[in-house]
């Protein structure tokens, strides 16, 4: 049991460092590199390296102590960096599907509510002249002859463009994600979120590699998005 805890405390450490105090390390040694160089002299190397030793040079960093409390000092700043980073991908992903807006405050509820609208009617609209095409087609093929074979593709790419199935959500990621269910629910009378507990246990392997790989990327993606966003004030 010994060995064990002490081989998990290991891979803590290790996913802790990889994923929060390395990136926010990272966005700590751009900070001080913008703050010391500015706008004015931003490829000024021969200055940041002075402004470097000047740091180096101070009492307070050639004592052990001072060692010791500077490293834990930008330890800590590093991983509270990266846990910023993570709650703002949380919330980008949360935006970006929108699983649940209609629960969302007032003021969120209703700019959710304006897209989604906006998309619902182009859909319909896309929808409607897909399906002209797909009755044209049917009905020349009854004449004998062959309506024009680009159009009914492009119809529907058009109409997929905006989202696969009737939009209910403010943004085409989490209509795509929604199309899933709501096929599901209207060919199969199944709810997805009854059926994938136990869906998931009986997969194979490799379809659960799959959609933990996309699940990952998925995460990437966020936290992307979220250094991006913190990067922001730094480029201003």
């Amino acid at each position: 049991m010994g060995g064990l805890l002490s081989e998990l405390g290991k891979k803590l450490a290790e996913r802790w460092v990889s994923l929060l105090v390395l990136p926010g390390a990272l966005y700590l040694a751009v900070a001080a590199t913008a703050h010391t160089l500015g706008h004015r002299r931003p490829f000024g190397l021969t200055r940041l390296t002075q402004q470097i030793g000047t740091w180096a040079s101070d009492p307070v960093t050639k004592t052990a102590g001072g060692h010791v409390v500077l490293l834990v000092a930008i330890l800590a700043a590093a991983a509270a960096v990266g846990l910023a980073a993570q709650a703002l991908g949380s919330l980008a992903e949360w935006l970006c599907l929108a699983a649940d807006w209609p629960a969302w405050p007032p003021p969120l509820r209703q700019f959710a509510a304006r897209p989604t609208t906006r998309r619902r009617d182009r859909w319909a609209r896309a929808a409607c002249t897909w399906h002209q095409h797909r009755d044209e087609a049917a009905r020349a093929l009854l004449r004998g002859q062959r309506a024009d074979p680009a159009a009914r593709p492009a119809a529907e790419r058009a109409m997929t463009r905006i989202a696969s199935e009737e939009p209910c959500r403010p943004t085409w990621s989490g209509d795509r994600l929604n199309a899933v269910a709501v096929r599901l629910e209207r060919d199969h009378h199944l709810g997805l979120a009854t059926l994938w507990p136990h869906l998931w246990l009986i997969m194979p392997e490799e379809t659960r590699a799959e959609i933990t790989a996309a699940r990952q990327a998925l995460l990437r993606a966020n936290a992307l998005t979220a250094w991006a966003l913190l990067h922001l004030p730094r480029a201003a």
